[in-house]
């Protein structure tokens, strides 16, 4: 007999599929309600991956509505067989580096990518991590300057695995980056964050003394 656990993760998983398939088929006739809906869904979490990404709020507004463009108008593309925020995510990524090219800036893909070190690294995910534990409390908007500082693959692999909580493998497949990859710009961005957060941890409580 399945235990309870596995029955609601099958369930889960199920409900998960089944929310794809209709908005993959709400998106095909373009449904004006249901894109209302995304919008209204994924706004603050798109624009601040969007934010976080380009590191002007500016910037961030112009491709948060193209990115909603490129949905209608591409909504078709959307065959629901991965999570509608996988496909939502790497679309408004393409559209940084897009922007980026045009702008000739290097793009995310160049950045980093020549001394970073692919082997497979051994990360606890299941506990919290200083970066985590830190933005539950009162010092969101320091943690997220913070976070602006670094390299921007570093950046966006931290926000997308600790603000939009997707999995490793969904990173790689927005990203366009071999697993390894995810995991060491996961590693070296937690390594790189954490004496600031430290630095800020320690602040209040010299305050307090």
């Amino acid at each position: 007999m399945p235990s309870f656990s596995l029955v609601r993760t099958e369930a889960a998983i199920a409900e998960q599929a089944q929310e794809n398939a209709a908005i993959a088929r709400g998106l095909k006739r373009q449904d004006p309600d249901l894109l209302d809906t995304l919008i209204e869904q994924y706004q603050h979490r798109l624009m601040r991956y969007l934010t976080f990404l380009t590191g002007r709020r500016e910037m961030a507004e112009d491709l948060f509505q193209e990115t909603w463009m490129r949905v209608l108008v591409r909504g078709s593309q959307y065959n629901g067989k991965a999570r509608f925020e996988t496909w939502l995510f790497t679309i408004a990524r393409n559209l940084v580096i897009d922007n980026a090219r045009r702008k000739t800036m290097a793009s995310l893909d160049e950045m980093s990518e020549g001394g970073e070190d692919e082997r497979p690294f051994e990360i606890a995910l299941d506990a919290p991590s200083p970066f985590e534990q830190f933005q539950e409390r009162e010092h969101a908007a320091e943690v997220a300057a913070v976070l602006l500082t670094l390299e921007p693959s570093y950046r966006e692999v931290l926000t997308l695995r600790f603000h939009e909580d997707m999995s490793l493998e969904e990173i790689a497949t927005v990203t366009r980056a071999p697993l390894s990859t995810v995991k060491s710009r996961l590693y070296r961005g937690l390594a790189a964050l954490r004496p600031q957060v430290e630095a800020l941890r320690r602040v209040p409580a010299e305050g307090t003394r």
